[in-house]
């Protein structure tokens, strides 16, 4: 295989910034015919929808120089995520980026797209290009020369540069399939969640069953399971039972709270209030000394969104007292809770329920970093409930209301938040049947596969962009 080095700028039909519409933010819209990506849907590791907005038609005719075609590569350029880099999906499109984004299509008869996106997220490429941002101005920045200018080591070959991406794209697709295949575990939990704790579901369904002279525990079962009465009478005993023993344990009977309406016999509980302990995480030190001596992994607000899905592996390690991880080492169950970070564009809040799927491959004690937070519900009943309650806010927006921007950090207000922020407690006996429901989808999610997955991807990338290792050696390295 013949080896060459191209010059970016020489490879490529278009290297551009987008641009922002006129009026910014009041502009976008939550749903829209054209989707607007910003620097925050670009990750090494992929495309995120998180915080997606939309254009409406007019709005992107007007941006239609900065239009994104189909396996173009987008390059953050400015900011804290400067290099960060990643193709769209098809699904994705039509789209168009802002300011912070280059799009880089390349002539795809000189270097294929795929191949050009591993290369630009390679170590060596990734510290390249932080060392050039970092120069020479107030805020990190790649210019459009810098980019133009970057040296590509690549086959010669088209079909050579198609097959090392494909390598590399069948593990990135598996991590995939496991992210969505978590996605719908998480989706199938907050359904219950939302039906039992939100909209009280089984309690409302024998409310009307009773003024309307129906068999109130039969209207509950029907609520809990979503199944007709037809498709009741067709259940086994057992697990018609086994409904009936859950409709059981729900009153029939709502009551006034500080949170409005909810089950009889419930309490409207200050989300503080079910916590056993809290305290603020820790940043520790780069290298081991005489005091700083522990080896610990730190979670950051940044890990969240992916922590529990393939990025594991790049959590930072650190040094720390045994005093502090004392107070400090997660634990199944715990939560960590992102207390500082936020921006205007993307609220403080991010939390991650730890689960044993997360304690999975860390060959060290793990802890919440200084932005962090570390809360420990009073059980693990409640502490399923408590991340459920987390997400669902956040997803929300919610969490807007408990932080501050007096600078351009935005912090979470925690003991306003604790204090302030209620949630529906329910009997111990409907919080056992909850954990016993949801907790198995939680611990289902393909965690540990995928973190394998990356970590394999991560070591094959720069020993196939090198030459060291051929494709049919790593495609039998993937394989084994």
């Amino acid at each position: 295989m013949e080896w060459v080095d191209i010059r970016l700028g020489d490879a490529c039909t278009k290297i551009g910034s987008g641009a922002t519409p006129k009026g910014g933010g009041s502009v976008y819209l939550d749903a829209g015919p054209i989707a607007f990506i910003r620097s925050q849907n670009i990750y090494n590791e992929g495309f995120s929808n998180d915080g997606m907005v939309y254009l409406d038609e007019k709005l992107a005719q007007g941006l239609a120089n900065v239009q994104v075609e189909d396996l173009d590569v987008l390059l953050n350029i400015t900011g804290d995520s400067v290099a960060r880099a990643c193709q769209v999906a098809q699904e994705v499109l039509p789209a168009r980026v802002n300011q912070h984004v280059a799009i880089i299509r390349t002539n795809q008869q000189i270097l294929w797209p795929t191949y050009l996106r591993y290369f630009l997220v390679s170590p060596a490429m990734q510290a390249h290009m932080l060392g050039l941002a970092a120069v020479g101005a107030t805020r990190n920045a790649l210019t459009k020369g810098m980019i133009e200018s970057f040296s590509i080591r690549c086959p010669k070959e088209v079909d050579d540069q198609k097959a090392i991406a494909d390598v590399l794209s069948s593990l990135d697709i598996k991590i995939d399939l496991n992210r969505r295949i978590n996605q719908t575990l998480e989706a199938m939990a907050q359904a219950i969640f939302q039906s039992w704790f939100v909209d009280f579901d089984p309690v409302k369904a024998k409310i009307a069953a009773k003024a309307e002279g129906r068999d109130p525990q039969r209207a509950a079962i029907g609520a809990i399971s979503g199944k007709t009465d037809a498709e009741l009478d067709a259940l086994p005993p057992e697990q018609y039972e086994q409904l009936a023993a859950t409709a059981a344990l729900f009153p029939d009977e709502l009551e006034a709270s500080e949170l409005g309406e909810i089950p009889k016999g419930w309490s409207a509980s200050p989300f503080g209030s079910l916590l056993a302990h809290t305290i603020g995480g820790d940043w520790g030190s780069d290298v081991p000394d005489s005091s700083n001596d522990t080896r610990v992994a730190i979670i950051r607000g940044t890990d969240i969104p992916d922590l529990d899905q393939a990025q594991a592996h790049r959590v930072p390690i650190r040094y720390t007292t045994q005093k502090k991880l004392a107070s400090r080492m997660l634990q199944v169950g715990d939560i960590v809770l992102e207390v500082s970070g936020g921006s205007k564009d993307q609220p403080t809040g991010r939390s991650l329920r730890i689960t044993a799927n997360t304690m999975h491959g860390f060959d060290c004690p793990i802890e919440p970093a200084s932005f962090c937070r570390l809360l420990r519900p009073i059980s693990q009943e409640v502490s399923v409930i408590l991340g459920l309650h987390l997400a669902r806010i956040y997803a929300q927006g919610k969490t807007w209301e408990y932080q501050n921007q007096s600078t351009g950090i935005a912090n979470f207000q925690t003991t306003h938040f604790l204090d302030a922020e209620l949630v529906a407690k329910p009997p111990a006996m409907v919080a056992e049947k909850f954990y016993g429901l949801v907790n198995p989808l939680l611990e289902r999610r393909h965690d540990a596969q995928s973190r394998r997955l990356a970590v394999l991807r991560d070591t094959l990338l720069p020993k196939l962009l090198s030459g060291e290792l051929l494709v049919a050696d790593a495609m039998v390295e993937a394989v084994a």
